[in-house]
């Protein structure tokens, strides 16, 4: 395995540095990652030369997001077939290297397959390579373009639930272009609210322990001139219960085909607090994200973090000599065993619709997704 670190240059403004991108130097095809452990201190480019590279890079967070994790393991499969690894087990690794996302293993059976069809027909090797990097190719535009079908949906529905604009919207984690091959899902729909004035505040949900709301949300919403506040996860219910919030926007890691939705851990209770306050709660996700083979909420396996990222606080950046584990400052004592789910499972009695790029599902239930997997459709809001 080689990797490196490349800084960008100090001339580059934020939005010149995809979240991913595939180059071919002389010394060989590599596949470029903006490191998302390092913001938003620092933009710095992780490039991996093997699948194994990406692997870690996945299971570290470097690159996250659902959709973007399924472009990045498809581009992982061809890296693999390009540079003359063995296939199978990369695809294999890649699969499994983040079990809760299933967009991870959507891309990566993608360019599987693009790639075992073309040495079916007969294809050589080098062939068959140039087959998996042309489906991940494929699979990165189809991911932008269902970007903007998602926010132009989901900005439509805003407009139909709370007329008259002027939208506060609550989001969790992130969902912005650090995830997707185009601007994203959840923030993708704030996006477009704020273009055309319609978003009068983006409060931010700092999401711990990882804090993805604080450094990656805030990072876009920064440089996207967003008007934006950032809270603790435990400050939202104050925030609910003075009436500032009119609708919650998050993203999704799996949906089950009853309409569970798992996504970062927090996002339950957001539902919760949603439904107490008579706010809408939506989901915005590429249909890629509906996995009708998970039956329900319960079937969905929930990745379990290492405890360090909760005894411990990391900042991006900043060595801390003397530390072990995750290389962070101690906020617990020495020993102490910590749940940490990454995920949480909401139930889709509690999810006013699920908002993708071929149709808006409301209310959510097993009929009204298998349809929309079925084939691209109208909405149906009732």
């Amino acid at each position: 395995m080689a990797d490196q670190y490349a800084h960008s240059g100090d001339t580059k403004r934020p939005t010149d540095i995809p979240a991913l991108r595939w180059e071919e130097p002389p010394e060989g095809p590599v596949l470029v990652l903006l490191d998302q452990t390092r913001l938003p201190a620092e933009e710095v480019e992780l490039v991996c030369t093997d699948a194994s590279a990406l692997v870690e890079a996945i299971r570290s967070l470097a690159v996250r997001g659902a959709p973007l994790l399924g472009v990045a393991g498809a581009y992982g499969v061809a890296l693999a077939a390009v540079r003359g690894f063995d296939v199978e087990d990369a695809a294999s690794a890649l699969e499994s290297a983040r079990p809760t996302a299933v967009n991870l293993a959507v891309g990566v059976r993608r360019a599987h397959a693009a790639h075992q069809a073309a040495l079916a027909r007969g294809g050589d090797s080098r062939q068959a390579a140039g087959a998996a990097l042309a489906a991940a190719r494929q699979l990165h535009r189809e991911d932008a373009e269902a970007s903007a079908r998602m926010a132009e949906r989901g900005l439509a529905l805003l407009d139909e639930l709370l007329p008259g604009g002027g939208h506060r919207i609550l989001t969790h984690c992130n969902t912005g272009s650090l995830v997707s091959g185009g601007e994203g899902t959840a923030f993708a729909v704030a996006l477009a609210a704020h273009r055309v004035g319609r978003l009068t505040r983006l409060w931010v949900d700092e999401t711990r322990p990882l804090l993805q709301g604080a450094r990656l949300t805030a990072y876009e919403a920064a440089r996207s001139g967003m008007a934006y506040t950032l809270l603790t996860d435990n400050a939202a219910g104050s925030l609910f219960a003075a009436g500032e919030v009119d609708a919650v926007l998050i993203g999704a890691d799996r949906i089950a085909a009853d309409g569970s939705v798992a996504n970062k851990v927090g996002s339950y209770p957001l539902a919760v607090l949603a439904r107490y306050h008579h706010v809408p709660f939506i989901v915005v996700a590429p249909v890629t994200t509906v996995d009708l083979t998970t039956p329900d909420g319960a079937s969905i396996e929930v990745e379990q973090r290492p405890g360090h990222e909760v005894t411990e606080v990391t900042a991006p950046q900043v060595p801390v000599a003397g530390t072990e584990a995750g290389g962070g400052i101690p906020v617990a004592p020495l020993g102490t065993q910590a749940y940490n789910p990454a995920f949480d499972v909401t139930p889709p009695e509690l999810v006013t619709a699920i908002v993708t790029e071929d149709g808006v599902v409301s209310p959510v239930t097993n009929e009204a997704l298998a349809a929309l997997c079925a084939g691209p459709r109208q909405e149906t809001i009732s």
